[in-house]
């Protein structure tokens, strides 16, 4: 369950709102933050809600590193994506539909169903209503720097706390596409980078995004998490006292590993993304208690009464931590 959610929550993510209406939202100048890298924030996010592109990309942390090549295809219906990991023995992949996300796995002849509730996906890591993201990080322009051979606008976006990481973000001075993003933990070291490496904007069919596993997959076992909107609150569960900036943006039940009614609490300050599992203790054979990491992912599961409730966030391991001690329950009236 834990590894394709790190996968998962790297690859597709996003919160769709109107960009207009965070243009809007910033007409008033906001002194905490730079007014022109503000606005070149709304250019990568709306570059990459609009544009149809194909590419390859790599993702790396530490000494690991993986490739991956990414088709995107929008129309008057939606986003389509397709992305495949090019290492490994067989590739996986994964397909984006709107607002469903297929996960074909070749190794175990695995079908994986999600729905998309909100995510940052690379090259689609930001909100729209990017003035928000001002209180939580210093904002400014950086250098003009070249990526795949494109002319690119640095931006650095730096925490105002140790709840969130550091982010560096080159954007192609034409299209405002984001070619490459750098991650950095609270001692400013480099913990993970992605990067195209090749880039074509333009010339994208819906062919191009459509599975070439969707007619073997029909005999795969299919794992769908059968992911409905709930609201935990009047279950019982809360959040105390969440991080400055951090805001609840999903509550649902999923099915994860075989388990029905597993709580989902998706969290976001517009840039960083925690999902918080309450599951029945009952459910799990030896589910590990403590802190595990992944390049930007920390994951921090403990023991509450008769549930686990496990964190995943790419954010520091103090912030997990922070959510998984800040959940509570408390038995409604």
């Amino acid at each position: 369950m834990i590894s394709l959610l790190k996968f998962s929550a790297r690859t597709f993510v996003s919160l769709l709102l109107p960009v207009s209406a965070a243009l809007a939202q910033i007409q008033q100048p906001d002194p905490k933050v730079d007014a022109q890298a503000l606005q070149w924030l709304l250019r990568i996010h709306a570059a990459t809600q609009k544009l149809s592109y194909t590419g390859t990309f790599v993702y790396q942390h530490r000494d690991q590193m993986e490739t991956s090549r990414i088709a995107r295809y929008v129309d008057a219906s939606g986003p389509y994506e397709r992305l495949e990991s090019l290492g490994g023995s067989m590739p996986r992949e994964i397909i984006r539909s709107r607002d469903q996300v297929t996960c074909y796995l070749p190794e175990s002849m695995t079908v994986k169903i999600d729905k998309q509730n909100a995510d940052r996906s690379f090259p689609a890591i930001l909100p729209a209503q990017v003035k928000d993201l001002g209180e939580n990080y210093s904002i400014r322009m950086g250098e003009v720097e070249r990526v795949a051979g494109y002319d690119c606008q640095v931006i650095v976006l730096s925490p105002r706390d140790k709840m969130r990481y550091g982010h560096k973000l080159w954007a192609d001075k034409e299209t405002g596409m984001l070619l490459r993003a750098r991650t950095f933990d609270e001692r400013n070291n480099l913990i993970e980078t992605f990067e195209f490496t090749q880039l074509q904007i333009g010339n994208v069919d819906r062919s191009m995004v459509k599975s070439r596993f969707a007619l073997k997959g029909k005999d795969w076992k299919v794992e769908n998490s059968a992911a409905k909107d709930v609201n935990l609150v009047n279950l019982g569960w809360i959040v105390r006292s969440p991080p400055s900036g951090f805001r609840k943006i999903g509550e649902m039940h999923r099915v994860l590993g075989g388990t029905a009614g597993v709580g989902h609490i998706l969290l976001s300050d517009g840039l960083a993304a925690v999902s918080v599992f309450i599951e029945p203790l009952a459910s799990k054979q030896a589910e590990f208690a403590g802190l595990a990491r992944q390049g930007a992912i920390n994951v921090y599961a403990r023991r509450m009464g008769e549930h686990w409730i496990t964190v995943v966030g790419d954010a520091p391991a103090d912030s997990v931590k922070y959510f998984a001690n800040a959940i509570e329950y408390r038995k409604p009236q």
